[in-house]
């Protein structure tokens, strides 16, 4: 941080500012003097400076007065005071105002430098620790899908034709599997994008609960209602709104949302007047719909008009080849999260987080990357570092591919030349012959589907 760092010495003393000048010019420092507070203040307001150093007493603007202007203007920027003996006291209160630190007249250079590089230091940390904090919201963003497996990218296509519809979609799949990541990727590809994205989980919440929720309720509708809410449909207008786990949706609750998908009004609880929203309708369920409708524990005409488009979110045990991208994104994320240095996995715990069954699916799989990145010992994650249910899953061999019974030739095709390819480090022609191919046919499949990947976007 010391090299390139500007500094402002602000003194009414001409010899003092000259002296550290000097002193701080020799240790790499940009130096900015000021003769008093108020010109000071000035360069303040100009911007680009990382510490201030002030004399506690000056003319025109004191230290105290140009440390409580610097931050509210610059709140980024240290300020370290320099005080007489006599107003020691005054300087130790000053730090309660936000000063950093104090220096006592007179005092020699090391002694200037060791609280300078320290304060510059704290600048430098805090600047990483806000750098990492975006890393980890962009990572960490909802949106944010990865995959590169057959079924994922099966998945994302469909994603990708839905988005731009109107249709309202229901998203099936396993807890855990990334639905609600799902539901989140159809809102920002769409053009309700710039809309709001409101979710609500149907189980989490009792009936009576969750009715107020979904469409709000005036002053007075119910014991303890003193004030008039908006609720969830009137907050999503203009965007998505995404019930989760709709299948738990109640009886009484179900002509409600079915009233809403038809005509696009409602009424908040306790309310006499009709309200419309323009909200498109994303559901999920880990349930089986169509037998709950069978069952009668579901309305047929709510489940047609909730099922106009479905997507089925595979379970991370039939995309394995996505084990080690999602590992590695986790990583990063709780690595920054925790402050960890952290380069990656053996090769012999990714072959057991790839062999493991993953009941939980990716949620289970992010639990379990942020204890281990916690627990590591050394610069990779390896087996050891793993909770003993998966570091004892029999690891898959390398090269190994499993597929289950009725996937398409088409598919285990793809994934067999995906996974030759890996093993042999992108070699063709190694490539080729393993397979019992002619390498033209690896470049030409590689081809066709580089063409088709480009088509979809």
């Amino acid at each position: 941080m010391s090299d390139g760092a500007t500094l402002l010495v602000a003194d009414d003393d001409p010899g003092l500012r000259e002296s550290l000048q000097r002193t701080l010019t020799r240790a790499g420092y940009q130096v900015v003097l000021a003769p008093d507070g108020r010109a000071a203040l000035d360069r303040i307001q100009g911007g680009g400076l990382d510490l201030i150093l002030s004399d506690l007493k000056m003319p025109g603007l004191t230290g105290i007065e140009l440390l409580r202007a610097a931050k509210a203007l610059a709140p980024d920027v240290d300020v370290i005071l320099l005080t007489a003996f006599g107003t020691i006291e005054e300087a130790v209160n000053a730090m309660k105002d936000g000063a950093y630190d104090f220096i006592t007249k007179p005092f020699r250079g090391e002694q200037l430098l060791k609280v300078v590089g320290k304060a510059l230091e704290r600048r430098s940390l805090i600047e990483q620790n806000r750098s990492l904090q975006k890393q980890l919201e962009d990572l960490r963003s909802k949106n944010a899908m990865i995959g590169a497996s057959p079924a994922f990218r099966r998945m994302m296509t469909l994603v990708e034709q839905v988005a731009d519809s109107s249709a309202t979609v229901l998203i099936q799949g396993e807890s855990g599997a990334g639905k609600e990541g799902v539901a989140r990727a159809i809102h920002e590809r769409s053009a309700r994008r710039n809309g709001p994205f409101v979710a609500v989980n149907c189980a989490a919440l009792p009936e009576t609960l969750l009715e107020s929720e979904l469409f709000g309720y005036e002053k007075g509708a119910f014991t303890g209602a003193q004030v008039r809410k908006e609720g969830r449909f009137e907050l999503a207008d203009g965007g998505t709104l995404f019930l989760d786990e709709v299948a738990d949706l109640s009886h009484v609750t179900q002509p409600k949302i079915l009233r809403v998908l038809q005509e696009g009004e409602f009424e908040r609880l306790g309310a006499t007047r009709t309200q419309r929203v323009d909200v498109r309708i994303v559901t999920a369920t880990n349930q089986e719909l169509s037998r709950l409708v069978k069952e009668k524990r579901f309305r047929e005409d709510l489940f047609y008009r909730l099922n106009v488009i479905t997507i089925t979110v595979p379970p991370l045990r039939d995309r394995r080849e996505d084990v080690r991208l999602l590992a590695q994104h986790f990583l990063r994320v709780y690595a920054a999260k925790n402050n960890r240095k952290l380069e990656g996995f053996t090769d012999d715990a990714i072959r057991r987080l790839e062999g493991y069954s993953w009941p939980g699916n990716v949620r289970e799989l992010e639990n379990v990357i942020e204890r281990s990145v916690v627990l590591a010992r050394g610069s990779l994650i390896d087996v050891t570092d793993l909770s003993e249910e998966i570091a004892g899953a029999t690891p898959l061999p390398e090269g190994t591919l499993t597929v289950r019974i009725g996937t398409p030739l088409a598919e285990i095709e793809q994934r067999l030349l995906d996974e030759t390819l890996r093993v042999t480090r992108g070699n063709k022609t190694l490539t080729a012959k393993l397979l019992g191919i002619d390498v033209r046919t690896v470049s030409r499949k590689l081809e066709r589907r580089e063409e088709e990947e480009a088509a979809e976007e």
